[in-house]
């Protein structure tokens, strides 16, 4: 109990530990992002150089273009006969100079009678037959045409009713997947992402009116995915669009001018 002869004591600022502590805190949020994507970026380019690389000419490696650029003489004086240079990217240069080309190939006619021909051989390989068919399912899958992304964002009730979980639709339901099960209308193939790996997930068919359609966009809502639920479309108020302007209650009933009284 205080009385009003108590004197005041004044609150304590926090000492320099805890505001280094705080500023530590603060710079580690800024850097890891950018640290770990710089990173990720840099091992898979080491990554691809250190797989294509060794497919690469002799001429045409790094250490031996420099070597040509600036005189074997001059590259023994700066920097060493017996050193070399390993150039990052150079790999994933090659890579998608021949890519490029290996789609440019394909989409002829000879390209596509030789990708025939070469699937007709694979086809006779048991194990052989079973990899690549997997392989080819999932690379028409991750880099198929927009089309073939997902459509919209959704809310369903899953693992059961009223529990509610966001999903992706894919697609409508084709075939016998929409035939056989007993329903009235059109089911909708849906994803459900877990949290916080998007990647895995389940694939559920729902009718058409079990799907709640939302207003934002499939990266804002893989977004919320992956931020298991703290980051929305719109911070400001998550309750509206990401594109929704914020109207003034008080505007919103004002009755529009009425001309022929002008």
């Amino acid at each position: 109990m205080t009385t009003p002869f108590d004197e005041h004591k004044p609150a304590s600022r926090p000492g320099i530990l805890a505001r280094l502590r705080t500023s530590f805190l603060t710079g580690l949020v800024v850097i890891a992002p950018v640290a770990f994507t710089i990173w990720l970026i840099w091992s898979f380019i080491g990554w691809v150089d250190g797989f294509v690389l060794p497919f690469v000419p002799e001429f045409y490696q790094p250490d031996n273009l420099v070597r040509y650029a600036i005189g074997e003489a001059r590259y023994n004086a700066w920097i060493g006969e017996d050193n070399s240079i390993n150039i990052r990217g150079v790999g994933v240069v090659f890579f998608l100079i021949f890519t490029v080309f290996t789609g440019w190939i394909a989409k002829g006619l000879i390209g596509r009678s030789m990708i025939r021909y070469g699937e007709t051989l694979v086809d006779r390989m048991p194990v052989v037959r079973s990899i690549y068919s997997g392989v080819k399912q999932i690379a028409e899958t991750v880099f198929a045409q927009s089309e073939r992304s997902f459509e919209k964002a959704c809310l369903i009730e899953y693992p059961r009713k009223g529990i509610w979980a966001v999903g992706f639709v894919s697609t409508q339901a084709k075939g016998e997947i929409n035939a056989r099960p007993p329903h009235d209308e059109q089911l909708l193939s849906v994803f459900v992402p877990t949290t916080p790996n998007p990647t895995s997930g389940f694939l559920l068919f729902f009718p058409k009116s079990d799907v709640i359609e939302l207003d934002m966009s499939v990266e804002d809502a893989a977004k919320l995915v992956i931020s298991a639920g703290l980051v929305y479309p719109n911070p400001k108020n998550p309750a509206l669009p990401p594109e929704a302007p914020e109207t003034a209650p008080e505007a919103a009933n004002v009755p529009a001018p009425d001309k022929a009284a002008e």
